[in-house]
């Protein structure tokens, strides 16, 4: 598929051809511990921009007409059975530190019937002594693993063998590439190189024999975006909206250039909001596989989420608390999520996941 070398030392030292900074390279699995600790510890969030899900309310059903211990929530993902509409979205791993984290993760995902998506993969694949961090298949034997590499690594090098190593770590059942331009503008390390990308997503497509799904990373993918990455065989769009953590907000904590940080504070506003993204990919295409994530906050977000079009709905910064803290506070919160979710169905009388994806209780206030 993609033949070129992998970039010179000074492209992967964060060079950047519209600028004259050149930093050195802050190793992945070094960066992936600040970005936890950012995440946990400062105001990384959306500002000025919502989810949307405020915008939704379900019409209460006093007599549901079924019974609360009948409520299912097992439904199919491109063919695989999973025991709940629900994922973690894909956070972390590259250390000895968010290498446990995601074993939590994955232990809690499995035990409670969750998907789950790793971190990018990108740390392992360059070092062999990262693998482990993201070895989660022995931990989750059962439920769909997506592995997680950077869209715009296609145009720095990472060709088919790369994916299919990441896959292979993960024990992945899928990949999703991530789209996360604004991102990479703030990072220090930042690769903006997102011209020509799409073919070299098609080609991608066309050669693994797995599904290939792509994902935001906190700004939204619109319905028309959402068409033409569908139009060369992307397999899958989790729409990763606004709303929830801003990825310009937590490269400006790392980013030593003045600038670059005050910069980034223009953009605390910026994306499309997820309930949103979810409406224009669903109108635009009707039966993708669809992922709801960003800014979810409880089982009643991820209701509307697949009230409004959403096949699964995703969790992320959220969940993470709780994975730091301990694996019973974990547990706890995706019960908690599981809990509302049921509930939200009962309370508009939907028995099951079809049920909930096709009622029309779901109004726009």
């Amino acid at each position: 598929m993609n033949s070129e070398p992998r970039e010179n030392a000074e492209s992967s030292s964060g060079s950047d051809k519209h600028g004259d900074r050149l930093l050195p390279e802050v190793p992945t699995g070094e960066r992936k511990i600040e970005h936890v600790r950012l995440c946990l510890n400062e105001e990384v969030g959306s500002v000025g921009i919502t989810a949307g899900f405020e915008h939704y309310r379900f019409r209460h059903a006093a007599l549901p007409e079924i019974d609360f211990d009948d409520i299912a929530l097992d439904t199919t993902f491109l063919g695989i059975n999973v025991r709940t509409p629900l994922l973690i979205s894909s956070m972390t791993g590259g250390s000895k530190t968010t290498g446990e984290i995601n074993m939590r993760l994955a232990e809690a995902a499995e035990r409670r019937g969750w998907a789950f998506g790793v971190g990018s993969v990108r740390a392992a694949v360059e070092k062999e002594e990262l693998a482990s961090t993201f070895r989660v298949r022995e931990r989750a034997p059962s439920i769909p693993v997506i592995a997680n590499l950077g869209a715009v690594q296609l145009n720095y090098g990472f060709g088919l063998e790369d994916c299919l190593r990441a896959v292979d770590i993960a024990g992945a059942d899928m990949l999703v590439l991530h789209l996360n331009g604004l991102q990479e503008v703030f990072q220090p390390e930042g690769n903006t190189r997102f011209g020509h990308l799409l073919g070299r997503i098609e080609d991608l497509c066309r050669t693994l024999d797995i599904p290939v799904g792509i994902k935001e990373v906190g700004w939204g993918i619109d319905g028309e975006t959402a068409q033409t990455l569908l139009g060369v065989g992307v397999s899958f769009i989790d729409v990763a909206g606004a709303g929830g953590t801003s990825w310009s907000q937590v490269e400006k904590f790392r980013n030593p250039d003045p600038v670059r940080r005050a910069a980034a504070e223009a953009f605390a506003d910026w994306g499309n909001s997820t309930a949103q993204c979810i409406v224009e990919v669903r109108g635009a295409a009707p039966t993708c596989a669809l992922i709801g994530s960003g800014g979810l906050q409880s089982g009643v977000d991820a209701a509307k989420a697949i009230a409004l079009g959403a096949d699964m709905a995703g969790f992320g910064r959220g969940l993470l608390g709780s994975a730091v803290d301990s694996v019973e506070a974990l547990d706890r919160r995706l019960a908690q999520v599981e809990l509302e979710l049921r509930t939200s169905m009962f309370g508009i009388g939907a028995r099951d996941i079809d049920a909930l994806k096709s009622t029309k209780r779901l109004i726009r206030v």
